[in-house]
């Protein structure tokens, strides 16, 4: 078994990013600039995002962070993302999700510009990457594909599983993997909490990709020898022995599974990193030379 280091992959990927920013600079062009909106005091969400504007200053990004509290409504949310648009300093725009009820997640994330959309949510970014054509793909399946690219694993002819059809993970996921490409060229089946038989269908699959939100929901006995398994959740579950009462875990019973993978993505220290890495590729990608 062998870990599939997202720690270990973004590190590698940033420097380059941060080479290439350097060499911007140095000719005198753009510096990339990304802004993200927090709504509430949701933990979790927190976290994520101290950590994505810690790494745009490592990598040399600059980057705008708006805190706005739990009672924002969703008129002024949008009227901030307006001016996010607006403003050419600022190349890409993220909100983090989960947003408080009484804002709908879809009109915020139709309200972005598509061309700032750097989480590759927005409906044009998805229906771009489903055509194949140039366009921003949705972070965690995007630093999915640059993991496995760089542990050079051939995925061609394989049957990969995707437990989850969110448009930010499953879906998405499934049809990059499906791409005549590599990494690509499996054959795909996509499955969800009503998939009759879920047990059998993973027996099956070289690839499994956990993308469901329910922790250790993945076990041993769904799993055969030698799959690969990615394991795209992050799970708070309660742990008296930590200092902060809980403890991470993934959508992967991972002491168990583990034992019979070939390659298999820790949590914490797999995906999470590999989605950050990826946004801040979009990012760059995001930048208009000036």
């Amino acid at each position: 078994m062998q870990l599939l280091d997202g720690k270990k992959v973004s590190e590698a990927i940033l420097a380059g990013i941060a080479e290439t920013v350097s060499q911007r600079k140095q000719e005198g062009k753009k510096t990339p600039h990304l802004a993200a909106i927090l709504v509430g005091g949701d933990p979790a969400s927190q976290t994520y995002v101290a950590s994505k504007v810690k790494t745009c200053e490592q990598i040399g990004f600059g980057s705008t962070l708006l805190r706005l509290g739990e009672e924002t409504s969703e008129p002024e949310l949008l009227a901030h993302i307006a001016a996010f648009n607006a403003d050419p300093e600022i190349d890409g725009i993220l909100v983090q999700l989960p947003l408080p009820r009484h804002i709908a997640e879809e009109k915020v994330i139709n309200a972005i510009s598509p061309e700032k959309d750097v989480d590759g949510f927005h409906p044009i970014s998805l229906g771009r990457m489903v055509l194949g054509l140039p366009t921003f793909i949705s972070a965690t399946p995007n630093g999915i594909m640059m993991m496995l690219e760089h542990y050079n694993i051939d995925t061609t002819g394989k049957h990969c599983v995707v437990i989850g059809r969110s448009n930010i993970v499953g879906t998405p996921m499934s049809v990059l993997l499906s791409r005549n490409s590599n990494p690509g060229n499996c054959t795909v089946t996509l499955c969800h909490s009503k998939t009759r038989d879920l047990k059998a269908l993973c027996l099956q699959a070289d690839i499994i990709v956990a993308a469901i939100g329910r922790p250790n929901y993945v076990t041993a006995d769904m799993v055969k020898e030698g799959a690969i398994v990615i394991d795209v959740g992050i799970n708070r579950i309660e742990d008296s022995s930590k200092k902060s009462g809980f403890r991470l875990v993934g959508d992967v019973d991972f002491d168990q599974v583990a034992e019979k993978c070939s390659y298999i993505t820790p949590v914490p220290g797999g995906v999470g990193k590999m989605t950050i890495c990826a946004l801040m590729n979009n990012t760059l990608l995001a930048v208009k030379d000036k």
